[in-house]
């Protein structure tokens, strides 16, 4: 998959994250509670997902499962990020997080020790 998912696709595909191999149905149903998305919306979704090769669907029952996982996103987007906003630093990433001081101190730790690891 070397398309971008968008919010909205991201919103499905944390339902099928959370739940593995689901009905469309029930990814309407858990959007319908949690974000007030009509059945329509998220069957549309739902086949952008399936067009970009992130969710395959199987019969019977329109079943939706992951095609890619949380992890891979998560490294593409922040590689992305990290490309658009900083010039491919990672360096200047982490200096704009801690510019602005979002990080708690447990954060700082965990930080450290990850660091440490990678040395």
């Amino acid at each position: 998959m070397n398309e971008k998912l968008f919010p909205s696709e991201l919103h499905v595909m944390n339902v099928v994250w959370e739940q593995g191999s689901v009905s469309a149905k029930r990814i309407a149903d858990v959007l319908s509670e949690t974000i007030g998305w009509s059945k329509t919306t998220t069957y549309t979704v739902i086949k952008k997902c399936i067009e970009k090769g992130a969710i395959t669907r199987t019969e019977p029952g329109f079943i939706c499962t992951a095609a890619i996982s949380k992890k891979e996103i998560r490294q593409k987007e922040t590689v992305d990020l990290i490309d658009r906003l900083f010039g491919g630093k990672t360096d200047r990433l982490i200096a704009s997080i801690l510019e602005y001081g979002t990080l708690s101190p447990e954060e700082i730790r965990e930080l450290r020790r990850m660091i440490n690891e990678m040395k």
